[in-house]
């Protein structure tokens, strides 16, 4: 009798005295989660987990009731008892479909990330075009026979293929410094779609473990730790198109996962002259579980295509009738592409608070394109055409500590990083050729050796419903370009350090309502080669950023985003094909507002949407003389999917931009256009049969476009108009999946 009431003494003790409860939450193969949401039903307490799966929450007591939730897993409704007070308490999470009620608003969780995931899984990435497509705002076009990286249009930014965004897979730098054809060049044909598990983003100069090229944002991809199935795919559609996929699960152990992939695409598409293109990808990954709660994970991979191209045509040769939509001025252009990477990464557990994670890689990248900007501009007998070359090799690392820890009696947590980027650049060039074959003269021809050293800090402090992100970055640049046009040994270098603090502010004053302002200073780097003939002048342009934004969870299924933001940049850097190099065009101001939604209808019904207004201007120029060629001002994307409606699932999608100025002064425009997607999947046992269409409605539109002077072969002066690749017309491809 007497210990039955020291039980119900202690258990009023715990009502009456609100106290700190910690635990951990896991999957049931006992691997942590991170960023678990948990809600104290009774106190309104709330709390996340860190890496290792761990938590604490304040203000809790026996019998409350906490709503635990992450995407992907049935939430857990789990009433405290008074041992959980005295015990390790530990909840295990089962799988369940992700849905838009697995969401909490929290400050501690980036909502817009998970929203992105929710996107992902109820429409899954179908061709490696489409990977970039699932990050809201963000607009791609092809314009040289599908080898070729892809256009990427964000907030307000004509990107052109990666110069103001920062691009990862697994933490592998995606982005191409002083790249033969670009700065920033970012072709992300090497990771095949279907081994995607996950991506992150952000918008804006904000997060100081993004550095080069995170100007208007950054997208990092994460490819999956194991299969749940093996599996195996054929797709076959108009234009010769054929792909084939092989997804092959080696090791499912309690401590080892090991998958490999591989994928062949070819398309010769609806051009007069096939683009006769084909690409092979293979990837493998190997991830072990060591003793002393460590994880190592090795990730291979290597793809290599090769294309021809019909280039971008001039409006008049249509308007004259010398060619059709789908023909061409010089239909030998094209190229051929590879990319190998190694990559290993490992991380350690070092206490429930604390972790550390490091990675190394090494790519090797090999680059040959042939275009024709002009025509005949330049050369009226042997045409314009030109060869960009390089043989790239990139070595690197990252290590970064995190600790969950307390400041003033709240929670804090940061992170400190360090890393180093040497891309070794061998025989980089342009030069003047005819038909591929003959070379008539080099432009420029040359090695780049590039060093970026960094280090940054991320620190998190809550406080309340208010968390406060200061952040800073430091950056060391080393440029070397030896140019081997010269008699004599001729090798120039320039160095620069830059630094770039950030600060973001999120208040959550319940789990309906998400505000947030963010500030911060990134940067994009120049070509080496115009670093070095600059001497110094316009390496590491600034850029500073503002946003000021909100979400709302009106009701379990309906969620809403929207954000109004600026951008200003210290030199817009525009390329210049036939020149081969990086220009500087001035300084330049960005303001705009991005809108979002998403809707769970029905249990199989899910509807999401975005539209992106930004008024762009260089600061430098007079008015009507200051539009930043091919910036987008009205962008939108969206559509619908169907999921768990029996054996069947799909989606409709489409894209839109709007008329933009494609020349200073507005002179020249740069038609919009509305695109629709359409797919329909069935499922019968272990075979998965699919209908994809693009552009459902067989629209006329030009998928990218461009101001250029150009000469045609008949003609006495040049004209200056716009020149496009056209978009695909109604594409249709049927697809067989059996999973076993």
């Amino acid at each position: 009798m007497k210990h039955k009431l020291l039980w119900v003494l202690a258990c009023c003790a715990l009502n009456l005295h609100a106290q700190r409860l910690k635990g951990n939450i896991q999957t049931q193969s006992n691997v942590p989660l991170e960023n678990v949401s948990i809600f104290n039903t009774t106190s309104g307490a709330h709390t996340h987990t860190n890496a290792n799966g761990n938590f604490t929450i304040e203000n809790t007591s026996f019998n409350d009731v906490l709503n635990i939730t992450s995407l992907g897993f049935k939430p857990v409704n789990q009433q405290l008892l008074a041992s959980d007070f005295n015990n390790e308490f530990v909840i295990v999470l089962s799988p369940n479909p992700i849905s838009l009620d697995q969401i909490v608003i929290t400050p501690q969780v980036d909502a817009l990330n998970s929203i992105v995931q929710l996107d992902l899984e109820n429409s899954p990435v179908k061709n490696s075009q489409e990977i970039l497509r699932k990050v809201p705002g963000l607009i791609i076009g092809q314009h040289a026979g599908g080898g070729k990286a892809e256009q990427i249009f964000l907030r307000g930014f004509d990107i052109d293929h990666g110069t103001d965004i920062n691009l990862t897979v697994d933490g592998l730098p995606v982005n191409m410094v002083s790249h033969a054809h670009g700065q920033g060049y970012s072709d992300l044909h090497f990771l095949i779609p279907e081994t995607l598990d996950k991506i992150t983003f952000g918008k804006g100069p904000y997060y100081a473990d993004k550095g080069d090229f995170a100007t208007a944002g950054f997208v990092g991809f994460k490819t999956k730790r194991q299969l749940k199935n093996s599996a195996v795919s054929q797709e076959i559609g108009d234009f010769n198109s054929l792909r084939t996929v092989g997804l092959f699960k080696l090791l499912d152990t309690s401590n080892a996962d090991a998958y490999v992939a591989g994928s062949l695409f070819t398309f010769d598409g609806p051009y007069n002259s096939p683009q006769n293109f084909n690409r092979i990808n293979l990837m493998g990954k190997y991830t072990y579980t060591l003793p002393g709660d460590q994880t190592v994970s090795f990730m291979g991979s290597h793809f290599t295509s090769k294309w021809d191209a019909s280039g971008q045509i001039p409006q008049r040769a249509i308007d004259s009738g010398l060619i059709d939509r789908f023909g061409a001025i010089d239909d030998t252009e094209g190229g051929n592409t590879s990319r190998s990477n190694f990559l290993v990464t490992h991380y350690k557990k070092l206490d429930s608070n604390s972790k550390l994670e490091s990675s190394a890689y090494y790519s090797h990248y090999a680059f040959e394109l042939f275009s024709n900007f002009t025509f005949f501009l330049e050369d009226p007998i042997n045409g314009d055409q030109i060869r960009q070359f390089e043989d790239r090799n990139i070595l690197g690392f990252n290590t970064v500590y995190s600790e969950d820890t307390a400041l003033f009696n709240n929670d804090f947590k940061y992170s400190a990083g360090v890393g180093i980027r040497y891309d070794d650049v061998n025989d980089i060039q342009l030069s003047r050729t005819k038909n591929r074959e003959r070379l008539l003269e080099r432009l420029a021809y040359g090695n780049v050796n590039q060093i970026n050293t960094y280090a940054f800090i991320k620190t998190k402090y809550s406080t309340g419903n208010f968390t406060l992100e200061p952040q800073l970055r430091l950056d060391y640049f080393k440029f070397d370009y030896e140019n081997k046009l010269t008699e004599q040994y001729d090798n120039q270098s320039e160095s620069k350090i830059f630094a770039s603090p950030k600060f973001n502010v999120t208040y959550s004053p319940n789990s309906q309502f998400q505000f947030f302002a963010k500030t911060g200073i990134g940067f994009h780097s120049n070509d080496a080669r115009v670093v070095v003939a600059n001497e110094g002048e316009d390496i590491l342009p600034a850029a500073y950023g503002a946003d000021l934004g909100a979400i709302y969870k009106a009701t379990d299924k309906l969620v809403f985003n929207t954000a109004l933001w600026t951008l200003f940049l210290e030199q817009e850097f525009v390329y210049v094909g036939d020149a081969g190099i990086v220009e500087p065009s001035g300084k330049t101001r960005r303001m705009g507002i991005d809108l979002g939604a998403r809707f769970e209808a029905l249990d199989w019904l899910y509807i999401f949407g975005d539209i992106n207004y930004t008024y762009a201007r260089s600061t430098e120029e007079p008015n009507g003389a200051n539009y930043i060629p091919l910036a987008p001002d009205l962008t939108s994307t969206g559509g619908l999917s169907i999921e768990n409606l029996g054996a069947f699932s799909g989606g409709i999608n489409y894209k839109y931009i709007k008329d933009r100025a494609a020349n200073e002064d507005n002179s020249i425009v740069a038609e919009g256009y509305f695109v629709t997607d359409l797919n329909v999947n069935y499922t019968y046992k272990r075979f998965t049969f699919s209908v994809i269409i693009e552009n459902l409605f067989d629209t006329e539109w030009n998928e990218t476009q461009f101001a250029t002077e150009s000469r045609l072969f008949n003609e006495a002066e040049p004209i200056e108009e716009i020149h496009f690749t056209p978009g695909t017309p109604f594409f249709l491809r049927g697809k067989v999946t059996v999973n076993f």
